[in-house]
């Protein structure tokens, strides 16, 4: 379900005949351009997703007689059609209007081209209808990277997105992250409205960042490519000092790179998350300094060992 409201406002939209609710039905992010049903052809019809009119549709009923209009129109209304979308900014025929009012369907109009609007459409609903869930953490965006990171209360997450921000980096959210999967392999953080742009600090208070700093230091959305983990260093755990082994962490269905790193006195986390953010572009673009340095070692000892043969 999608509030009407919203539909609206996203996609500039003008009511040209309004719905019985405030909802709509909206469960896919698939559109229809009914051009065979309004023909007659009625097999398949894709009557649950939005119903896209544009001139060819405008233009073909604008030629029938008006008891064929009517039929093919009273047939079209007769299913539970969400809504319709009339392009171009074209005039709504009455007939189209009076059978819509009789089922309570909401006629929209656009001025878009039918080709834009459908591309806006599909992306409106790609990110309304996505999976979601909230999720206690900072994400920050890096060089680039969407960094979400995640610990106990306390540990210093804030504290190090502030440093990050100072250091030309921009805030997407501080403490409520919400995250939808917008593709089977691509996840989109934001900060919840009603604390949109807000930090905590303890001992100072609420902050807002984008006053103290700027509206280029925070954004609204990113995705989010590493998740970073903080945890107090405890002397009796082996942390990883190589990086041979990539470690992920799934949420929503989803695998995403995830590094632990300890907290102890005297770190620069704002550096590491830099860091961080570099070495896992490099990785993407296919180097791994870790990999790279095992390989010298294993081709040294190579050598060596075959030297060891001659001799």
């Amino acid at each position: 379900m999608i509030r009407e409201a919203d539909f609206i406002k996203a996609l500039g939209l003008t009511v040209e005949s309004p719905g019985a609710t405030e909802t709509l039905n909206i469960l896919s992010s698939d559109i229809n351009r009914p051009g065979l049903p309004l023909s007659g052809y009625w097999h398949f019809f894709s009557y649950q997703r939005p119903q896209v009119i544009g001139k060819v549709e405008m233009s073909y009923m604008s030629s029938l007689p008006m008891e064929v209009l009517e039929e093919r129109l009273n047939t079209f209304f007769s299913y539970d059609i969400p809504c319709v979308i009339v392009c171009h900014g074209m005039e709504c025929l009455r007939e189209m209007v009076r059978c819509a009012k009789a089922r309570g369907v909401p006629i929209y109009s656009t001025r878009e081209e039918t080709t834009v609007l459908v591309l806006r459409l599909i992306n409106y609903l790609n990110n309304a209808l996505a999976p979601h869930i909230t999720q206690h953490g900072v994400l920050i965006d890096v060089f680039g990277t969407g960094i979400l990171i995640t610990g106990e209360s306390g540990v210093g997450k804030s504290e190090t997105a502030l440093e990050l921000v100072k250091r030309g980096h921009r805030l997407v959210a501080d403490d409520v992250v919400d995250i939808r999967r917008v593709s089977a392999d691509r996840l989109v953080g934001e900060a919840p409205e009603m604390i949109r742009h807000f930090m905590e600090i303890r001992g100072v208070g609420i902050i807002d960042i984008a006053t103290m700093y700027g509206i280029g230091a925070v954004i609204g959305s990113k995705s989010i490519d590493l998740v970073i983990h903080f945890e107090l260093w405890k002397g009796n755990v082996e942390y990883d000092r190589l990086g041979l082994e990539d470690n992920f962490t799934e949420i929503l269905g989803v695998k995403v790179p995830r590094l632990l790193i300890p907290i102890r006195p005297g770190r620069n986390l704002a550096v590491v998350l830099e860091v961080a953010a570099r070495n896992h572009r490099l990785k993407q673009n296919g180097f791994n300094a870790a990999k790279k340095l095992d390989e010298r070692l294993r081709a040294q000892a190579l050598k060596a060992m075959e030297g060891s043969e001659e001799a």
